[in-house]
């Protein structure tokens, strides 16, 4: 057979129905990102390698090569394997006809369960160790993250302020206060390992009952400020 037939046979083989090109088995992906996802966990992202990864993922080394060109590229596959189930989490805690105080509620103790997470905190540690090394991989994991979170509830509050909701002039900067209001005094502590569990379902409570009220309170309009306000506390004179 001539090179130029073999080509073709090669290219038609490749073709055929239930055959996949090399690179495209999401089983073997997965069974890839699920050794790495132990290696670095176990090393960390800096002392782990390639060849930690294929062994774990009882790989060959040309097998994940073909699929990942570094361990950089995998550990941004596993980052955005993670974003896909958070993402999935909250598509839909701003559907339905309840009040934007049982709205944001939801929001916020989603936001605040996944982000305090113990393998979201790990990766962002990770991510913060190697910025400096590497910016625009930590640029990529702000981007694909956070700015999507954000942009989801920028879409959400600004329905409510069409709808004469809330009032709000610079709704980005909104956005931003709320999240920060609803993980105060937890995901520092998390970060930086003084909190070393992920918040209990009574803490995350606490902070986002707390945020979802002062968020109200200077945002909402009377109608929203005034449902579900906390009733004012008794002084004994």
């Amino acid at each position: 057979m001539g090179k130029i037939n073999e080509a073709v046979f090669s290219h038609t083989l490749s073709c055929r129905p239930g055959r996949r090109i090399a690179g495209q088995d999401p089983v073997k992906r997965q069974q890839i990102l699920d050794g790495a996802n132990r290696v670095f966990t176990r090393l960390g992202f800096d002392a782990a390698s390639m060849n930690d990864i294929t062994r774990e993922a009882n790989v060959s080394k040309g097998t994940i090569y073909v699929y990942f060109a570094n361990k950089e590229e995998l550990f941004e596959a596993l980052i955005e394997r993670e974003r896909q189930s958070i993402f999935s989490d909250t598509s839909m805690v701003f559907s339905g006809n309840d009040s934007v105080r049982e709205k944001l509620t939801r929001f916020g103790k989603t936001i605040v369960r996944l982000i305090c997470s113990e393998h979201v905190i790990r990766a962002q540690r990770t991510v913060i160790a190697i910025s400096e090394r590497m910016p625009e991989m930590a640029k990529r994991f702000y981007e694909r993250g956070s700015e999507k979170g954000k942009i989801k509830l920028i879409a959400y509050l600004n329905a409510e302020v069409e709808a004469a909701n809330l009032a709000i002039e610079d709704i980005e900067l909104a956005a931003y206060q709320f999240t920060e209001l609803c993980m105060a005094g937890i995901f520092r502590r998390r970060i930086f390992g003084h909190m070393p569990a992920p918040p209990t379902d009574a803490e995350i409570e606490r902070s986002v009952t707390s945020a979802v009220q002062m968020f109200l309170c200077f945002y909402g309009t009377a109608k929203e400020r005034d449902a579900g306000a906390m009733p004012a506390k008794s002084v004994r004179l």
